[in-house]
């Protein structure tokens, strides 16, 4: 790979900042928090001694300030690995790339990357309200496919195990599974649920959820509410962990997903309000990640 990357490969905004979440390296903090829904950020930007720097740009919404002294970044992404793809991306080229001369930084700047979400159950002793972490998770979203040095970044293990265990469909994307950062769990969820989160490329159908389409793998979560792997369970389902993982994991970022459930899958249960819980997650880590 060259040194100075091309205009088309590193889009840049008219501001010289990144083409889609608009900063620029001085404006980042090391520490930062992604949620999914752009009015979360100011649920998080809320607990701020201070505000340095606001930005904003389609969905992706940007705070950073001070908590406890520490600087921290708060950026909303969307939905889907498909945004997860692109803000990790330039989160990374915003930390580790020089914007004027489109060329690597001598020394890598690593970043702590918590994603904080919401999420539906797979087991009924993981309750609507309770906190999840993802110790691994299993995309079957298939974007890790598309890089290379996934041997240092899939858990094979893990990843034949869950293809092994659900007969899984060749005409499906082939599934990969990745664990988290051990220094962000030891330090942020010590003392949280844990879990195997899947990663699914959809809501609906690829969640087992039928509307009004008929599935074609209906079974599909009594399956996963099954499966286990190093004694932990597949816990949950959400959009976002597997690109975070193998992406953060491949650029040597560390990263961590914390999820409230609100959604119980096999009891058919569904928490409509959860704004307070929501603020207590992120009160707990803000604190945990600035001590």
């Amino acid at each position: 790979m060259e040194n100075k990357l091309a205009a088309s490969e590193l889009t840049l905004a008219k501001d010289g900042s990144l083409y889609h979440i608009h900063l620029k390296p001085h404006q980042l903090y090391d520490n930062i928090i992604l949620v999914g829904d752009p009015q979360r950020v100011e649920m998080v930007s809320n607990h701020f001694d201070s505000i340095d720097f606001k930005t904003s740009n389609r969905e992706i919404f940007v705070c950073s300030g001070k908590f406890n002294g520490v600087g921290v970044t708060v950026l909303s992404t969307g939905m889907g690995v498909d945004n997860i793809d692109i803000v990790l991306t330039e989160l990374d080229a915003c930390a580790n790339i020089n914007l004027q001369t489109r060329e690597f930084n001598n020394e890598q700047r690593q970043l702590n990357v918590v994603r904080l979400g919401t999420c539906g159950s797979l087991q009924k002793d993981v309750p609507c309200g309770e906190f999840v972490v993802s110790r691994y998770v299993v995309g079957i979203d298939g974007i890790m496919y598309f890089y290379k040095n996934k041997e240092g970044v899939i858990d094979e293990n893990l990843t034949q195990s869950f293809i092994s265990f659900m007969n899984w469909d060749n005409s499906l994307p082939k599934p990969y599974g990745v664990g988290c950062s051990e220094k962000l769990l030891d330090k942020l969820a010590f003392d949280m649920k844990k879990g195997i989160t899947i990663t699914s490329p959809g809501f609906y159908g690829p969640q087992g959820r039928q509307i009004r389409l008929p599935l074609a793998f209906s079974d599909i979560n009594e399956k996963l509410s099954a499966f286990s792997f190093n004694e932990f369970k597949a816990t949950n389902y959400e959009m976002e962990t597997s690109a975070l993982y193998c992406l953060g994991k491949n650029l040597e970022h560390n990263c961590l997903t914390v999820c409230l459930v609100i959604a119980n899958r096999m009891e058919g249960r569904f928490l409509e309000s959860y704004h307070n819980e929501m603020n207590n997650l992120i009160k707990l880590i803000l604190k945990r990640i600035c001590s």
